[in-house]
């Protein structure tokens, strides 16, 4: 009888464990499909995660998920949501949608300040500088951690910078602000004034494409007004009205020789984009910026816009402004790796941020022949007068002002 029990039980026993490891499978498998799914959406909308927000995940609780997490892209959220409900995946809604209109006071746009901001990839100044925004830069403001705002640059690179940085605006003061008169800096280096003299308190220092509400003109300066409110004067020989600069580009192969030429020496900086240091492709994007073209931040980026030119180390078919790419080739069992940018000048020259901001040659009979990177080198592409997505050109779509520089252009 104790024998027939036992095996009763043990019966019972496998049984429960086979329905609980059924269950557990069940589980897990919808928990994947439930991954699956973000994955996907993530994929399509946030492939980049530099320039774009998607942090989701899925948190079972009984028999539904709870979306956590945060995106400044309501498009994609609402994808998820309907391929969640295609998959008759059960879910309750708790993601964050970017910017937070009542943690930034409805000011959710911004304005850099000051002649360079520090953007870092957390919000804390020990942590990694990812890139640089000048001042007069627009910003979107997503959200606010301390001292720290969470924002979006006009290429799209997603940063935090710190409150000196920064003049938050709500939609209305930021279309004030955009519809005002401006003026660019053109100097490498220079300084603004209490007075219409170079010899006054300095107000702050400047650099190359500081972009400032231009007020009026007096002895030989610029009037002007910061982003914040604060008032100083530009020598009218550093400067130039900014639509008065956009008007004149001719967007000649040459001016971006000549430009790049005007920052050599600059040290070499990792996430550098300004007068003050630059890192390879923030040396490239600088030169193409003061020219009038605003290109992606990361040479990994700058490798998927305009037209291949070379592959093949025949640069004979490279014209000035071609930008060179450096890296590791892929293999069967390992991707592509673009690792450093630099720009054709002619001659078999190439000019580069590696150590400072410097001339190299690819000519292999040359006494400083170049041969790391002749060695790394990947391909060639030409950006300079192409069309494409990643390139926006200010005489087509101005970020600084509501003037229609096609318009002005043609007159």
């Amino acid at each position: 009888m104790n024998i027939k029990l036992n095996y009763i039980a043990f019966l019972t026993f496998l049984m429960l464990i086979s329905c609980n490891e059924k269950a557990e499978k069940e589980n897990a498998n919808e928990a994947n499909k439930a991954d699956e799914v973000i994955a996907g959406v993530s994929e399509k909308y946030a492939p980049d995660k530099r320039v774009a927000l998607f942090d989701i995940e899925a948190v079972k609780n009984d028999d539904t998920y709870i979306l956590k997490g945060e995106s400044n892209m309501p498009e994609a959220i609402e994808e998820l949501k309907n391929k969640m409900k295609s998959e008759n995946l059960e879910f309750r809604d708790s993601i964050a949608v970017l910017p937070d209109e009542n943690g930034l006071e409805g000011k959710t746009m911004g304005v850099v300040k000051i002649s360079v901001a520090n953007l870092r990839d957390e919000p804390k100044h020990s942590a990694q500088l990812v890139t640089q925004a000048t001042m007069g830069m627009p910003l979107k403001v997503y959200k606010k951690q301390g001292g720290w705002y969470y924002i979006q640059t006009p290429d799209g690179y997603l940063g935090w910078v710190d409150y000196g940085g920064l003049a938050h605006k709500t939609k209305a003061e930021f279309t004030e602000w955009k519809s005002a008169e401006k003026l660019i800096y053109l100097e490498a280096f220079g300084n603004s004034y209490e007075k219409p003299n170079n010899a006054s308190q300095s107000v702050s220092d400047l650099v190359a494409g500081n972009i400032i509400e231009l007020i009026s003109e007096e002895k030989g300066f610029y009037k002007v007004k910061y982003p914040h409110g604060k008032e100083a004067f530009i020598a009218k020989a550093e400067a130039k009205p900014y639509q008065d600069w956009l008007s004149s580009l001719e967007m000649e192969k040459e001016d971006l020789v000549e430009t790049s030429k005007k920052l050599m020496g600059l040290p070499y900086l990792w996430g550098g984009t300004s007068s003050k240091g630059v890192d390879c492709s923030g040396f490239t994007k600088t030169v193409y910026f003061l020219n009038g073209i605003v290109i992606p931040r990361d040479a990994s980026q700058q490798v998927h816009t305009g037209k291949l030119v070379d592959s093949t180390r025949n640069f004979e078919n490279l014209i000035p402004g071609d930008l060179l790419f450096f890296g590791r080739p892929a293999t069967d069992s390992t991707s592509e790796r673009v690792v450093h940018v630099g720009m054709w000048i002619g001659n078999n020259e190439f000019i580069h941020s590696m150590g400072d901001v410097h001339v190299s040659t690819m000519d292999t009979t040359a006494s400083d022949f170049d041969e790391y990177n002749y060695d790394r080198y990947l391909r060639t592409k030409r950006v300079f007068n192409q069309e494409d997505e990643g390139l926006l050109y200010l005489k087509q779509k101005d970020i600084f002002t509501d003037a229609d520089p096609s318009k002005e252009t043609s007159e």
